[in-house]
C-alpha cells in the first residue's frame, strides 16, 4: 500500500518502510557516530544517536535531533540540509556532505516515526520459516529457498549445475586443498547410482588432507608461526599446537570444545598434554628476546593481542578500537576493554626468552636412556647409604652426637650478602630423611632478571649451567639480594644442600651468604652466615637439625669450602656425573603452553589511560562488555569462564561468524563481507536469514563444523556452475547474489601444493616439525645468527605442504608472500587477494614450479605411448581433470611445436630447461622433448583457470 503525507509543502512517497539497521545506520556510522556515537569522552553536545533515548532528548539548544513523524523540527535533519559552514553536519574538516539519497533515508525515516532497534548481529539468532520458491525442482536443502528467494526478488534465475569433472575438482580442492586424480573424477563422474556426489563428499569429509587444508584457515586466525617475531626473531617450537588444530578439525572436534581447549584447556579438571598444547593458541603472541627490553611491556603487548585476537576471532568484534578510549561506533567502552584483559592477565608466561612455561615431552628413546641411568643413580645412592650407615656403626657415639634438638621449619632462605649483588641457586634441596621437601614448596626472590625465576632452584634440576639448561634461578642486581622456599608444611628438617651455578667460573658470586631457617610465625630458628664461596663443582650440605654448628662441624665445613679436591668419594663422583648426564637430558620437544597464575600470585589490572601500560588509571575486575549476553553466576570469571560464555548460544555473534568464516571459504566472500567487523561498521549481510539459519543450525547439530560443510557444499546453490552472463556482469558483478557457482584464485598453499600434486613429487608425510622447501637462491643471511637461515631440508621434507613450512614472521616463505599470505605477526581474520604481476612471476620461474613443471613433463613421457594427442591429453587431465576441447587439445600442440623449434635451435637451453632445477635425465633420453615438454607442463600450470578453483 502507497501512502502520500505532506511536509511543509513537499510530497514525500512511503512505498518502502525504511529499516533503521539496514538504511539508517550504515549512514549514521559513515558521518555522524564518531563524534556523537558510544565514545562518552568525545561525544559532541552530549548527543548519541545511535540510542533511542539521547536521540529523542532535547538538548540544551531546546532542540530534539530527532522528532518522531516531524522531518521538519528534527535538528539532525536541518543540520545535514544546512550551507552554512558553522552548522552543517557533519562539519567540513570532517567528512563529506550526505548525498541526496542519504538525507532522503533521514527523511522518510523519521516521517515513519523514526524507529530504532539494536544493531542486527547484537540480536541472537532466530530461526525463520523457510522461504517458498518458484525453483522447487532446483532446491537440494533449505540453503536453496533461501538463496533462490533473493534471486526472485531481484528477477534472476539460478544457474544449471556444474559438469561433473569441474563439480569434482571443485569440492576436492574445497574439502582437502588438493585436487583430485584422474581416477577419483573418473569413478565419480561415471557412476551414476543416486548419491553418488554426497558419497564423494563423505569420503572427503573423511580425509586425513581435510585436516590440512581447515587447519591452514585457523592457523591464519591463531597467528601461527614458527619464530617469536619482533627484530631478533628467533625460533620458536611449537609445531605440536599446528599438529593439534589438524588432527582435532580430522577427528571432528566440535567447535565448542575445540574453543575451550584452546583457550582454557589448562583450567580443564586433570588436562591432557593434548589439552596443555591446545592453549598454545594465545602462546602465538609474539615474544621479544632482543636483550635491554622491558619484559613487561612486551608482556602487556601479548596480553592486548590475545584481547583483540579472542574477540575478532570468535565475535567477529574490533576490540582493539577500545584500548586507548571507548569504542567509536560499538558499544565497548575502555573499562570493558580492560575488564576483558584481566581475564586474560592471569597466566605465568612473561615475555621470556626460554619461553616458559612450556610442555616437555620426550621420545621412547630418551625415556629409556633415562630410564637407565635412573637406575643407576639409584643402586650408587643405596650403596654410598649402605656405607655411611656402617661408618657410623663403627664410630664412637661420642664422636657423632650433636647437642641439639629438633627444629620444626616452615621457611628456608638463602642470602647474598653485600652492595650490588646477584643471587644465582641451581638448586636448593631440604631433606627430611632422605626426601627432598622443597620441590613441593613455593619458592619466592627478592627480585627476577634474565627470566631466573625462583621456581627454577627448586625445580628438582641440580645441574648448574644456566646458559644450557635454564635451571638455576637469578635475581636482580640489588643489595643483600634472597631466595626462599615456603615448605608446604612445616618439617623437621636434617639438612639442607645447596647446589651453584657452574658455567662460565661464576661460583664466586655466591661470597658472603647466610641461611637463615624460620618456623612458620617466621621466628628465626637457625642463622649462619658463610664467608667462602661453596664449590661449583659440587652441592654444599649443611647441617640443619641444631641451632648452631660445633667447632668440628665449622672446621671441617671451611676445610670443605675452601678444598676444590676435598669431600667427595669416587662413589660420590660418579653419582654427581650420573645425575649431570640426567640434567642434561633436555626434552625431545619443549612447547609453550598457557598456565594459570596460582591463587595468591593474581594481577591486579587497572586501566591503562591511552592505552599505556606505564600510565595506570582505576583498577578493574575481569568481566565481558555488557552490550553482549551476561556472564551470569560468576564474580571474578577465568578464562574458562570466558571460553564457555563465547559459545554459549545465548552469545549473539559467535556461531554466525563460525557460518560466516566457513561460507567464506568456500564462496570467496562471506555472507558478511566484513568478516573482521560485525559492528556497526561492518557490511550489512548479504542473506541474513540464511545466515541465522545456519547459526542456529550449526548449534543444534552440537557445533559440528563437518555437518556445516557438508549442508553448504550438497546445496544447489554451491554446485552452480560458474559461468558468468553479460547479464549477471552487469547485475552481479561480485556474485553476492550467488546466481552462479563461485570462481576465485586459489590459496597461496593450495596453488603450491596442487603443483607438487599433480607432478607427483607431493610428500604425503603428515605432522612433525616444520620444514624449510626449495626456494629462489638470492644470497641472503640472516641478521641475527646463522641459525635462521634457509637450508633446505633433505629429501621428502622439501616436497611437503605448504602448510609444514617453517614460517618465520620476519622473512616469511617468498612465493606465498606474493600470493596473499600473511606474516602472522599478528591474527589475520581474511586474506585480501591481489593480483600482481610478481604472481606470474613467480608460477613461471619460481624452482619450485620450474621443477614441478620438469616432474609433470617426465611422468608424461613415461607414462604413456608415443602418441603425441594421448601425451597432451594425459597431462591436460592431470592438471585440470577435465578432458582438453578439441581446440585446447591443438592450441597445445601448437605450443609444443613451437617450443621443439625453439629449443632445436638452442641445445644450451633445451638441457638447462630439461634438467635444471629438477637432476639429469636418463641415460639416452632426447633433452629437445624433455625441455618442450616441460614448457607444455609450464604453460598448463600457469593457466588461469589451473590457478582458480573452478
Amino acid at each position: 500500500m502507497t501512502v502520500v503525507i505532506g511536509l511543509g509543502g513537499t510530497s514525500v512517497c512511503l512505498a518502502e518502510t525504511i529499516d533503521f539497521n539496514q538504511d539508517v545506520r550504515p549512514i549514521l556510522a559513515t558521518h555522524c557516530l564518531a563524534c556523537h556515537g558510544p565514545d562518552a569522552e568525545v561525544r559532541e553536545a552530549g548527543l548519541r544517536l545511535d540510542e533511542q533515548e539521547s536521540a529523542f532528548a532535547e538538548l540544551d539548544s531546546g532542540h530534539r535531533a530527532v522528532v518522531p513523524t516531524d522531518p521538519e523540527q528534527s535538528e539532525l535533519l536541518r543540520r545535514v540540509l544546512s550551507t552554512d559552514g558553522s552548522e552543517r553536519m557533519p562539519p567540513s574538516d570532517l567528512g563529506p556532505r550526505l548525498t541526496d539519497a542519504e538525507i532522503e533515508t533521514l527523511r522518510l525515516w523519521i516521517a515513519q516515526g523514526a524507529a530504532f532497534s539494536e544493531h542486527w548481529s547484537f540480536v541472537a539468532p532466530q530461526e525463520t520459516p523457510l522461504p517458498d520458491v518458484e525453483y522447487e525442482s532446483f532446491v537440494r536443502n533449505p540453503i536453496d529457498r533461501f538463496v533462490f528467494a533473493r534471486l526472485e526478488q531481484e528477477g534472476l534465475t539460478p544457474s544449471e549445475e556444474a559438469d561433473r569433472y569441474r563439480l569434482c575438482r571443485r569440492v576436492t580442492l574445497d574439502l582437502t586443498g588438493l585436487p583430485p586424480t584422474i581416477k577419483e573424477a573418473d569413478e565419480f563422474v561415471h557412476d551414476t547410482r543416486p548419491g553418488a556426489y554426497e558419497r564423494l563428499v563423505d569420503r572427503l569429509l573423511t580425509s586425513p588432507r581435510f585436516g590440512e587444508r581447515w587447519a591452514r584457515v585457523w592457523l591464519d586466525l591463531a597467528r601461527y608461526a614458527d619464530s617469536q617475531g619482533y627484530a631478533q626473531d628467533d625460533e620458536r617450537t611449537i609445531w605440536r599446537y599446528r599438529d593439534w588444530v589438524i588432527n582435532a578439525i580430522n577427528e571432528g572436534m566440535p567447535f565448542d570444545q575445540f574453543t575451550v581447549e584452546q583457550l582454557a584447556g589448562d583450567l580443564l579438571p586433570d588436562p591432557t598434554n593434548d589439552q596443555l598444547i591446545a592453549t598454545a593458541f594465545h602462546r602465538n603472541t609474539m615474544t621479544n628476546s632482543e636483550g635491554g627490553t622491558n619484559n613487561e611491556e612486551f608482556r602487556n603487548a601479548a596480553i592486548v593481542d590475545r584481547v583483540n585476537t579472542t574477540m575478532e576471532v570468535w565475535m567477529g568484534m574490533t576490540m582493539g578500537c577500545a584500548q586507548c578510549h571507548s569504542h567509536k561506533y560499538d558499544p565497548i567502552s575502555q573499562e570493558e576493554y580492560f575488564q576483558f584483559f584481566a581475564i586474560l592477565n592471569q597466566t605465568q608466561d612473561a615475555d621470556r626468552p626460554d619461553e616458559s612455561p612450556v610442555l616437555e615431552e620426550r621420545s621412547v628413546a630418551q625415556l629409556t636412556e633415562m630410564a637407565k641411568l635412573e637406575t643407576q643413580i639409584d643402586l650408587l645412592e643405596s650403596k654410598i647409604r649402605d656405607e655411611a650407615a656402617a661408618l657410623q656403626q663403627a664410630t664412637p657415639e661420642d664422636e657423632i652426637k650433636l647437642p641439639m634438638g629438633a627444629l620444626t621449619t616452615k621457611f628456608v632462605r638463602i642470602q647474598s650478602l653485600g652492595e650490588q649483588r646477584f643471587l644465582h641457586l641451581a638448586e636448593v634441596q631440604v631433606f627430611v630423611g632422605e626426601a627432598n621437601v622443597a620441590t613441593d614448596g613455593v619458592a619466592s626472590q627478592s627480585s627476577t632478571d634474565f627470566g631466573g625465576d625462583a621456581k627454577r632452584a627448586n625445580d628438582g634440576n641440580t645441574d648448574g649451567d644456566y646458559q644450557a639448561s635454564k635451571s638455576v634461578s637469578h635475581t636482580a642486581q640489588q643489595d643483600n639480594p634472597w631466595w626462599e622456599v615456603e615448605l608446604k608444611e612445616p618439617a623437621t628438617i636434617d639438612r639442607v644442600v645447596l647446589w651453584n651455578r657452574t658455567d662460565n667460573n661464576l661460583h664466586t658470586r655466591l661470597k658472603d651468604w647466610r641461611v637463615i631457617l624460620f618456623d612458620e610465625n617466621r621466628h628465626p630458628l637457625f642463622v649462619e652466615q658463610f664467608a667462602e664461596s661453596p664449590p661449583h663443582d659440587r652441592p654444599i650440605d649443611i647441617p640443619a637439625h641444631s641451632d648452631k654448628l660445633t667447632d668440628s662441624q665449622r672446621e671441617t665445613l671451611l676445610a670443605y669450602l675452601k678444598d676444590g679436591e676435598a669431600g667427595l668419594s669416587p662413589e660420590e663422583k660418579q653419582l654427581a656425573d650420573l645425575k649431570k648426564q640426567l640434567a642434561e637430558m633436555k626434552p625431545d620437544i619443549t612447547t609453550p603452553v598457557m598456565l594459570a597464575l596460582a591463587p595468591d600470585q593474581q594481577r591486579v589490572t587497572k586501566i591503562q589511560r591511552r592505552g599505556n601500560f606505564r600510565s595506570l588509571g582505576e583498577e578493574v575486575m575481569p568481566g565481558v562488555p555488557t552490550a553482549f549476553h551476561a556472564l551470569e553466576g560468576v564474580d571474578e570469571p577465568t578464562r574458562l569462564d570466558l571460553a564457555r560464555w563465547l559459545v554459549d548460544p545465548a552469545n549473539p555473534l559467535t556461531a554466525r561468524v563460525v557460518v560466516n568464516r566457513y561460507w567464506e571459504q568456500l564462496f570467496g566472500t562471506g555472507i558478511v563481507e566484513t568478516s573482521e567487523d560485525f559492528g556497526t561498521q561492518g557490511e550489512l549481510p548479504s542473506h541474513p536469514a540464511l545466515l541465522d539459519h545456519l547459526a542456529v543450525e550449526v548449534m543444534r547439530h552440537d557445533w559440528d563444523t563437518k555437518w556445516l560443510l557438508r549442508e553448504i557444499v550438497t546445496s544447489a546453490t554451491y554446485r552452480q556452475s560458474s559461468r558468468t552472463s553479460p547479464e549477471l556482469a552487469e547485475r552481479d558483478p561480485r556474485n553476492r547474489l550467488l546466481a552462479r557457482g563461485p570462481r576465485f584464485r586459489l590459496s597461496a598453499e593450495m596453488i603450491r601444493d596442487q603443483a607438487l600434486a599433480v607432478s607427483g613429487q607431493l610428500s604425503d608425510k603428515m605432522l612433525g616439525p616444520s620444514v624449510r622447501p626449495y626456494k629462489p637462491n638470492l644470497g641472503l643471511r640472516a641478521a641475527f645468527g646463522r641459525t635462521t637461515d634457509w637450508d633446505t631440508s633433505p629429501g621428502e621434507d622439501a616436497y611437503r605442504r605448504g602448510l609444514y613450512t617453517k614460517w618465520r614472521r620476519t622473512a616469511p616463505y617468498p612465493s606465498m608472500v606474493t600470493f596473499d599470505a600473511p606474516s602472522r605477526e599478528f591474527c589475520t581474520i581474511r586474506r585480501t587477494r591481489t593480483n600482481t604481476p610478481l604472481q606470474a612471476l613467480v608460477t613461471l620461474n619460481d624452482p619450485v614450479y620450474i621443477q614441478a613443471a620438469q616432474s609433470l613433463a617426465r611422468h608424461v613421457l613415461t607414462e604413456t605411448e608415443a602418441d603425441e594427442a594421448t601425451r597432451i591429453n594425459l597431462l591436460f587431465r592431470t592438471v585440470l581433470i577435465r578432458p582438453p576441447s578439441p581446440p585446447e587439445q591443438e592450441q597445445l600442440s601448437k605450443t609444443l611445436a613451437s617450443a621443439r623449434s625453439h629449443f632445436y635451435a638452442d641445445l644450451e637451453a633445451a638441457e638447462q630447461m630439461a634438467t635444471d632445477p629438477i637432476a639429469s635425465a636418463a641415460e639416452g633420453t632426447n633433452l629437445i622433448e624433455l625441455a618442450a615438454w616441460t614448457v607444455l607442463a609450464n604453460v598448463v600450470l600457469n593457466l588461469d583457470e589451473t590457478l582458480a578453483r573452478p
